[in-house]
């Protein structure tokens, strides 16, 4: 007989069906930790912890004092121009190279079938990087892909094409979002980035769309000490 999920894990569960399903829509308030522990039974914990986890995945947006809303998950200009990071290492004259840590197919969690829009357990690819700049980490790289948009993914030599160049040259990149943020490594990326100490990492979470739906989701982190975004813009004079 197989264990009940627990209560934590059914009330994510209710919330990302109600979004597939389209009973929540996108910026639409979902209930709150209250109610969710009423309903289910539960403690106020429990409810946070459910609500908190979907945050961190990106299905969820948290607003101090109005509640807890379905993220959207249309596409948004990014003020950030999205290049090649072997492009921007070559234009310091360095040398690029790259660690493939992982390329595998794998079945969809819930988080990265919604960010992708695929259905859960569904195949995507993944693929762990680690991008070097005169032999020494600069960035992991962990991306989840759309088959359907570049199957032959995991066929590439990423030694001399980066992922940013396949993509863009099998699915042209239409729109991006990003998500920026200082996080704390755990062991398993300190060790692939060569970080003895608790140094804070720049992590962009980025997903991108191609005309004909959304192509990645990626996760890129970076030592503090070591990397920063940049970006220029224009505005308009008003008359």
């Amino acid at each position: 007989m197989t264990a009940a999920a627990p209560k934590f894990a059914q009330i994510k569960l209710h919330i990302i069906n109600n979004i597939r399903a389209g009973i929540w829509l996108e910026d639409q308030r979902v209930p709150s930790e209250n109610e969710l522990a009423d309903h289910f039974k539960v403690s106020r914990m429990t409810a946070r912890r459910a609500l908190s986890e979907l945050t961190d995945a990106g299905i969820l947006t948290r607003s101090q004092g109005l509640g807890t809303f379905v993220a959207s998950f249309k596409s948004q200009s990014s003020l950030l121009e999205i290049k090649s990071i072997a492009d921007e290492v070559r234009q310091r004259n360095n040398q690029y190279s790259c660690t493939i840590l992982s390329l595998e197919s794998m079945a969809a969690l819930a988080p990265i079938a919604i960010a992708l829009g695929v259905e859960i357990d569904s195949q995507v690819y993944r693929s762990v990087l680690l991008h070097n700049e005169n032999e020494v980490p600069l960035q992991v790289e962990e991306r989840f892909v759309n088959p359907a948009l570049a199957p032959d993914y995991l066929q590439q030599n990423f030694d001399t094409l980066t992922p940013h160049d396949y993509l863009s040259k099998v699915a042209p990149l239409t729109e991006a979002r990003h998500t920026v943020e200082a996080i704390m490594p755990n062991a398993e990326v300190c060790e692939w980035l060569g970080l003895f100490n608790e140094e804070p990492c720049l992590q962009v979470i980025r997903r991108t769309w191609s005309s004909m739906g959304i192509v990645s989701f990626a996760r890129l982190i970076s030592p503090g000490s070591k990397y920063r975004l940049g970006g220029h813009l224009t505005f308009k004079r008003v008359q």
